[in-house]
């Protein structure tokens, strides 16, 4: 944590406000995305821990990052942190940005399905 500005017991100890403007700041002078959710998934783990309220912290630049960013392997890895940041088709829209072979093997193998097993037994069930 102490590359990117905060330290440990800075994630751990400041007021939300405070970690917002800090984190928004960082951001927009390194334009690193990575590490900006890295500290965010950090402040989930506070939340958990503490009583203050970090939900939905810098839930605008959450989108931002994880819909207008080049996908990579630290969004892979936290993007499941970040759910209830998104409704139900943005949810939808990022799991195919962030894994598009999976989902273009999810098609093939929805659509294989039809064509060969489903539409087959259904003129089986007919006659």
């Amino acid at each position: 944590m102490e590359e990117y500005g905060l330290s440990r017991q800075q994630i751990f100890s400041l007021k939300r406000k405070t970690l917002e403007k800090r984190i928004k700041n960082f951001y927009r002078e390194t334009n690193d995305g990575n590490s900006a959710i890295e500290m965010l998934v950090s402040l989930q783990v506070r939340e958990e821990l503490c009583q203050e309220d970090f939900s939905f912290m810098l839930a605008e630049l959450v989108h931002y990052i994880f819909l207008k960013t080049r996908s990579n392997s630290t969004l892979r890895r936290f993007y499941t942190f970040f759910a209830e940041y998104f409704e139900k088709i943005e949810w939808r829209l990022l799991q195919i940005k962030l894994f598009p072979a999976k989902t273009y093997i999810a098609e093939k193998l929805k659509s294989l399905y039809t064509q060969f097993i489903k539409e087959p037994l259904a003129g089986l069930v007919g006659s």
